[in-house]
């Protein structure tokens, strides 16, 4: 910390080291702005959580191991480890033993109202719950990082953006038991280019509307994106009940390797240990495009829109969609109140 100040008011542009063939034990720490000039974090060596679960719940952090919040212009690279030893948690985590109470991990690595952000060439592994958040941050590069975590490991997404516009997330190696890619409400002028992901969840816009909320999501691009071995391809979900809409998405040049549920809308999304019921109001998903989006499908239904029957799905265009099974085997379509606008050679064929 004594060091983070000092680069922080630093009247000239200042490098905060964490030197190489270095290890740092650290315990969850907050590095907050504003400063005074740019300051550019290298990691080269590497940084490892403690593995003593007290040390978050002694000061009430639980939701943070490393966060950075209200830093404009800051950078962050150096090739460097970030270690978040979640195995701890994981254990510990209601989705692997249904007798635990559910309760929230920390986050290896956020970044709270940091605009012109820029995160590059690092590496992440075995966060205790999600490797990466973006929240509240505009005009946001992360590149070249790479980010591995078992696949049975719960709720360890790769990277998650919520409330943040003009994010650029490419040239991404994400190995995950969650979301390699988790959009959330709020956000807006999403690209997201040159990934491969795998094993994981896919790449997913939502969950969006828990608990009767209201979501905006709007313009996100996922381009050039390869999916090996995933529960799900590029997937839309929504719960039951909430409020505002999902609008101008496109999902193009995608390769899908042996993956469940290569393209999915799912509006009737439930994670949840009770029942969810259909509701009368429904979070709105309209211009959707897929282009473009060729491979193996590991599940017999291939394209599967289930949408709202009180909001459906509105101008869904597919283009160039080749999805068969392994070996060539015919693959299938599922729509449930959606409206298709356009389609042109798709392959399964597109059920109405």
């Amino acid at each position: 910390m004594k060091a983070w100040n000092e680069a922080c008011h630093s009247d000239v542009p200042a490098t905060f080291l964490v030197p190489e063939n270095k290890r740092y034990l650290l315990k969850p720490v907050n590095f907050y702005g504003p400063c005074k000039s740019i300051v550019t974090v290298m990691i080269m060596g590497a940084i490892e959580a403690s593995s003593n679960r007290s040390d978050w719940d002694d000061d009430g952090t639980t939701a943070h191991w490393i966060l950075f919040s209200n830093i404009q212009n800051l950078i962050i690279r150096g090739g460097g480890t970030i270690i978040g030893n979640g195995e701890i948690w994981w254990k510990n985590s209601c989705k692997i033993n249904a007798k635990l109470p559910c309760t929230v991990a920390p986050t290896a690595l956020t970044f709270f109202s940091c605009n012109q952000l820029r995160v590059e060439n690092l590496n992440l592994i075995n966060s205790q719950q999600i490797h990466v958040s973006v929240e509240e941050c505009t005009d946001a590069i992360i590149s070249n990082v790479m980010i591995t975590a078992p696949e049975e490991s719960p709720n360890t997404d790769g990277i998650h953006v919520s409330k943040t516009s003009n994010i650029l997330i490419k040239d991404c190696v994400i190995r995950t038991g969650d979301d390699c890619i988790s959009i959330a409400t709020g956000s807006q002028n999403v690209s997201v280019m040159s990934i491969v992901c795998g094993p994981g969840h896919g790449i997913s816009i939502g969950s969006l509307g828990a608990n009767n909320s209201l979501a905006e999501v709007s313009d996100i691009i996922v381009d050039d994106v390869t999916l090996e071995g995933t529960t799900n391809g590029v997937r839309i979900k929504t719960w039951q009940g909430g409020q505002g809409d999902v609008r101008n998405i496109v999902f193009q040049n995608i390769i899908m390797r042996n993956v469940y549920n290569p393209i999915i809308i799912d509006q009737n999304y439930c994670d949840s240990l009770v029942p969810c019921y259909e509701e009368k109001s429904a979070v709105l998903i309209s211009g959707v495009i897929y282009m473009n989006i060729k491979g193996t499908s590991a599940s017999k239904v291939a394209v599967n829109f289930s949408c709202s029957r009180t909001l459906p799905c509105q101008n869904i265009k597919m283009e160039n969609i080749r999805l068969v099974g392994e070996g060539g085997q015919s693959t299938e379509s599922m729509c449930s109140n959606v409206m298709l606008s356009k389609s042109k050679m798709v392959v399964p064929q597109l059920c109405v």
